[in-house]
């Protein structure tokens, strides 16, 4: 997973797929206050387009990303990502 990769999180926005440390859903009262606090820190980036939140993406830079797509959505292309980068480094191997 060396290779530079970005994941669209809904209405065309991007993330750099090595980047994401976790995809959560915004419903919790420990993750609201994740959201506030990075709001406060100037670390929140609002992708929603004015939509509901549906799921918070946390960076290993400590920004918050809102998006309006489901985690699972999310997590699915990081896993056919993921898969294809496998199947390249196997590739690469032979």
């Amino acid at each position: 997973m060396n290779s530079f990769h970005l994941v669209n999180i809904g209405f065309g926005n991007m993330v750099s797929a090595g980047r994401i440390i976790s995809i959560i859903s915004p419903e919790s009262a420990p993750i609201k206050r994740i959201i506030q606090d990075a709001r406060d820190r100037g670390m929140l980036i609002d992708a929603t387009y004015g939509r509901r939140t549906r799921a918070v993406i946390v960076a290993d830079s400590d920004h918050v990303i809102l998006s309006a797509i489901q985690p699972e959505t999310i997590a699915n292309r990081l896993a056919d990502w993921a898969e294809d980068e496998d199947v390249a480094e196997e590739m690469e191997e032979e």
